[in-house]
């Protein structure tokens, strides 16, 4: 696959804070394979052909599954992932195309009850 832009080179400085980014959500508590299932479905609805190939290769070496990574834009259809998954996953949509509605309450709500930290931060 062919880089196009080389965003560390003409971007340094929004190269360093995806970077710093990237370098926070690995302590967080988000595991990897929430990491690279929010990653992939981003770039599946994103259209990036580079992003997914690089994480479904990541989500793969991480110990995730093809079955699930083949079944992934179609999540809501499948019972192969978890209550926190298919959250997760929710949230990753409505983020990623903010310009239609942005995070739901509905959605926000249900993580308040999956994720323990979201709740102690209140």
């Amino acid at each position: 696959m062919e880089n196009r832009l080389n965003i560390q080179n003409l971007e340094p400085e929004a190269y360093e804070i995806m970077f710093a980014l990237e370098n926070y959500l690995q302590k967080s508590q988000l595991s990897k394979t929430h990491l690279e299932l929010i990653k992939i479905r981003a770039s599946q609805i994103n259209g990036c052909a580079f992003c997914i190939d690089m994480h479904t290769k990541d989500a793969l070496r991480n110990g995730e599954t093809t079955q699930r990574i083949f079944l992934l834009n179609s999540w809501k259809d499948t019972k192969l992932f978890t209550q926190q998954e298919r959250n997760i996953l929710a949230i990753t949509e409505e983020i990623t195309l903010i310009n239609n509605d942005g995070l739901s309450d509905k959605t926000y709500l249900e993580a308040e009850k999956l994720f323990e930290k979201i709740t102690s931060l209140k």
